[in-house]
C-alpha cells in the first residue's frame, strides 16, 4: 500500500491507497512541537480503527510546504515504515513544466495539485486551494504551470478579524440565513462566505480574461465545499485533488 503525506501549515492529510483506489483518508493538526514519535502513535491509531496495519506500507509520499516538520515526517518513514519517502521537491519528476521565474518558489501542495488537475481534467485550467492560503494556479492546455495568486486564507482572515476586533466573536463559518443579516455572529458569516466567494470570482474572471480561451476552474481544499454553491465561476470540487496528485507522481517516480 502507498501512504501519502499532504503537510499544510494548518492541517497534514493523509491517504492511504491500494493501487489507484483511495482506501482511508485522515487529518492531524500541524503541530511543530510533536515528535516523530508522537506523530506515530496518532496515525498507529488510526490505523488500528480502520483495521489496517503498518506493515502492509510498502511506500510513501511526503508533500509539505512547513519546512522544520521534514524531519520528523521523514523520521516517520524510517523509523515505523522502514521506508526512504519520496519526497516532492526538486528532481523529482512530475510531468508538469514550471514556467515560474523562480520555480523552488512554488509550493510542493500546488504542484501536486497541478499534476493532478491536468492528469485528470485536461487543460487549460484553474485551481482554487481553500488552506491556510487561498491559492490561484493556472495550468495551460499543454500541461505548463503559468503560475497564478496567493490570497490570505478563509480561516486566518476570519481568526483575525476575532482577534482584531474586540467585540466579535469567534464563529462558526456556515451559511447565514440571509445576506441582510440580523444579529452580529450572521453578519459575520455573509460577509466572509459571500466576500470570499466573490473575491473568488473577481480574480478567476482576471485569470481567465488573460488566458483567453475556455477554462475549467477547479476547487479543493477543507472550505472549498462551503464557498463552492455560492460562487459563479468554481465548475468542480475535488476534496482529494492533492492526495490523488501525491500517488499520481509516486507512479511516476516509480516507473524511472
Amino acid at each position: 500500500m502507498l501512504l501519502v503525506f499532504d503537510a499544510g501549515n494548518t492541517h497534514i492529510v493523509l491517504g492511504l491507497y491500494e493501487g489507484n483506489k483511495l482506501l482511508h483518508h485522515w487529518m492531524l493538526s500541524t503541530e511543530l512541537t510533536r515528535t516523530a514519535d508522537e506523530y506515530a502513535v496518532l496515525i498507529h491509531t488510526l490505523f488500528e480503527i480502520t483495521g489496517e496495519s503498518f506493515k502492509e506500507v510498502s511506500a510513501m509520499v511526503i508533500s509539505s510546504v512547513v519546512p522544520p516538520l521534514m524531519p520528523a515526517l521523514q523520521e516517520i518513514g524510517k523509523k515505523y515504515f522502514k521506508l526512504k519517502p519520496l519526497v516532492v521537491g526538486p528532481g523529482i519528476k512530475t510531468g508538469i513544466p514550471i514556467l515560474y521565474d523562480n520555480p523552488r518558489e512554488v509550493g510542493a501542495d500546488r504542484i501536486v495539485n497541478a499534476v493532478s488537475a491536468f492528469e485528470k481534467y485536461g487543460g487549460p485550467l484553474i485551481i482554487v486551494d481553500f488552506g491556510t492560503a487561498t491559492t490561484f494556479c493556472v495550468i495551460s492546455a499543454k500541461g505548463e504551470y503559468l503560475g497564478g495568486a496567493l490570497a490570505p486564507g478563509i480561516k486566518i482572515s476570519t481568526e483575525a478579524l476575532f482577534q482584531r476586533a474586540a467585540k466579535l466573536p469567534r464563529i462558526e463559518l456556515v451559511k447565514p440565513r440571509s445576506v441582510i443579516a440580523k444579529n452580529t455572529i450572521e453578519a459575520m458569516q455573509a460577509g466572509i462566505l459571500y466576500g470570499f466567494a466573490g473575491q473568488v470570482d473577481g480574480v478567476v474572471d482576471r485569470l481567465k480574461n488573460e488566458i483567453g480561451q475556455p477554462v475549467k476552474v477547479i476547487a479543493t481544499g477543507t472550505m472549498a465545499e462551503l464557498v463552492a454553491p455560492h460562487s459563479q465561476t468554481i465548475g468542480l470540487v475535488d476534496p482529494f485533488l492533492t492526495l490523488e496528485g501525491l500517488r499520481i507522481i509516486y507512479e511516476r517516480n516509480r516507473q524511472n
